[in-house]
């Protein structure tokens, strides 16, 4: 950028031409370095009026970009997104699962209780809790979510479950909800109103939603004062990139004694289109959440913002994320359906350069699709013990191997340098989330490596909402996704979303994205059935894994590629408090519905 166009640049921020966020963002746009930027920030800086509000807010990255329909406040219907305030300022869950204690914490609720056979919870909610409009939220709300889900259309978040699990719901008393279930379920608690993974299932105002189609519901109106919540916070303003949130001062949890209101008085969830600008942003104290970034950014980043943490203090500085990263093949294209053919393509992947190029070396490769926790671990170690890994070496890597897989399959390699199979040749489209780094990087890489053996493979990045209605109605070739997540510390909840039970028609949505690959398996889905309704720690357990996971590893249905380790850093100029492995109070996800704890336990520094 020439120094004109800098001063000019420069001169619309002094006299309030331009936001400081969109300074930053023209500035990195126009080829400013970061260090310009801060410079120029830090010689024309916000009045005294705007660094007092900057000290009582906290502005967060949105993790998946700018949101398409920001005034779609339905937390049931496909698009909805709820990484950009809804989980962390407005929906509160019943409960939390801390993975750092194991403990299941209460919220909302105060106790869910099974009786001796697990086929009856009892749910006891805390007293005092009001929505945000004042209304009582009791016993009455609970049964109508519940109610709602299970006679609704199975397009709706949680439908699906609710169908499988719940036979009936009733009101014992104002604060007390007894749930019947259709068979025995030791998880149910945890799965569904813990926040095991990002989010749990929101309970609703009956007083606003009864008599609403629940399918195009929005729930916004700005003069009705919705969204109705029970959260801390109400919604204040809302765009394409920005969404504000003022604290209410009537909150019930500090009317009731049960936690005094959280410090900040305004969070901001802002949508950031490059690493880039999501790095200048942070270094001039303009994020104090960001949403990962690469090893790399990291590292530039804290030399320009000493104040910079991580969750872990040296390399990798990373947390280990639930959702193994997999590669994910369309069974209904052709030849992607045949075993053979899936074993080829993992043989091509050399998964150790896909962590040294992808994740700068930041986390390691999978051989299952659990997080590498060690209750899990321990299962996965029982395929080592028996030696199925060593009978299915599928996640070695040969490209020999592939190649040989692939001219068994009747392809011939062509003077183009791919291989073709009755004058078709064999391509492989693999697409990405257009704001997902990560995802992205992991798809290139493995494109390389799958060019090499004659695959002419292709990658192309798509709107989020294009990527995720794309997968659940069985409309792409390959994925790179984390849709194997569920399971962190027993294995049904992941291996379930993969039995047949979740076939769907290619262009009708799969609930919940469950089996959008569109396997079909009698022989892995009939252990994996059996094991939902076993005790949890039952032996039996072990035995059932092992039996789906031999024929899992037979058929390779999917591929898990790498760990996913999210290197999630927080600023501490404005705010401590953030978890850290050192201060380890909870995991340190703030786009997941635990995140008010974390936004709780947030202390102003006084800067």
């Amino acid at each position: 950028m020439t120094t004109a166009g800098t001063s000019e640049l420069v001169h619309t921020l002094r006299h309030g031409d331009v936001t400081r966020r969109d300074f930053i963002a023209r500035g990195i746009g126009a080829g400013m370095s970061l260090g310009a930027i801060g410079a120029a920030l830090r010689a024309h800086g916000a009045s005294a009026a705007q660094d007092a509000e900057r000290s009582r807010t906290v502005i967060f990255d949105i993790d998946a970009g700018r949101s398409q329909s920001p005034t779609l406040w339905n937390p049931l219907v496909p698009g909805f997104r709820g990484d950009a305030g809804y989980n962390q300022a407005l929906m509160e869950p019943l409960f939390i699962l801390n993975y750092e204690t194991g403990e299941v914490e209460p919220w909302l609720g105060e106790t869910f209780a099974p009786n001796e056979t697990l086929d009856v919870w009892t749910l006891k909610l805390r007293e005092g809790i009001t929505w945000s409009d004042g209304e009582a939220f009791d016993a009455d709300d609970v049964v109508f979510t519940i109610q709602l889900l299970v006679d609704g259309p199975l397009e709706l978040a949680n439908a699906a479950s609710m169908q499988e699990w719940v036979a009936g719901v009733e009101k014992v008393d104002a604060l007390t909800v007894q749930f019947t279930l259709t068979d025995v379920n030791p998880r149910f608690q945890l799965d569904y109103f813990s926040v095991r993974v990002a989010g749990s299932l929101p309970i609703l105002p009956e007083h606003i939603w009864r008599g609403q189609d629940p399918l195009t519901f929005e729930n916004y109106d700005e003069g009705m004062g919705w969204p109705v919540f029970t959260g801390p916070y109400t919604l204040a303003s809302v765009s394409a990139t920005e969404f504000v949130y003022e604290r209410d001062p009537e909150w019930w949890g500090a009317a009731t004694g049960f936690l005094p209101l959280p410090q900040p008085e305004r969070l901001v969830w802002v949508a950031n289109e490059t690493e880039e600008i999501k790095a200048a942003r942070a270094a001039n104290h303009e994020l104090d959440s960001v949403m990962d970034m690469t090893l790399g950014a990291f590292e530039a980043l804290k030399a320009q913002n000493p104040d910079m943490i991580a969750w872990v203090a040296d390399l990798p500085y990373s947390w280990l994320d639930p959702c193994a990263r997999l590669l994910s093949l369309n069974h209904t294209v052709a030849p992607w359906g045949e075993p053979a053919m899936r074993q080829a393509v993992s043989y091509a992947i050399d998964r150790d350069v896909v962590v040294v190029i992808a994740y700068e070396g930041s986390t390691t490769p999978a051989r299952y699709f659990f997080p590498a926790y060690p209750p899990l671990e321990e299962l996965v170690g029982l395929l080592d013990e028996r030696g199925l890994y060593d009978q299915h070496p599928v996640f070695q890597t040969n490209p020999d191997m592939a190649r040989q897989l692939i001219e068994e399959a009747g392809y011939t390699m062509g003077d183009d340098g791919y291989y073709a199979r009755d004058g078709e040749q064999l391509r492989l489209l693999i697409s990405t989330h257009e704001s997902f780094i990560e995802l992205q990087r992991v798809a290139q890489v493995v494109v390389e490596q799958l060019q090499e053996i004659g695959i002419n493979a292709t990658t192309r990045s798509l709107a989020g909402a294009t990527w995720d209605v794309n997968k659940a109605q069985g409309e792409y070739e390959a994925v790179v996704d984390w849709d194997a997540c569920g399971s962190v510390n027993e294995p049904w909840l992941s291996m379930d979303r993969y039995t047949a039970q979740w076939l769907t028609p290619v262009g009708e949505r799969t609930p919940g994205n469950n089996n959008h690959i569109r396997w079909e398996s009698d022989a892995y889905s009939q252990p994996v059935t059996e094991m939902a309704t076993l005790p949890l720690g039952d032996p039996q357990v072990s035995e059932l894994f092992v039996q789906a996971s031999e024929i899992w590893l037979q058929e390779l249905p999917f591929l898990p590629v790498t760990q996913a380790k999210k290197l999630v850093p927080f600023d501490t100029y404005y705010w401590t408090g953030w978890p850290s492995q050192e201060n380890n109070y909870l995991h340190p996800p703030t786009w997941w519905n635990s995140a008010h704890k974390i936004i709780h336990n947030l202390q102003p520094t006084g800067n």
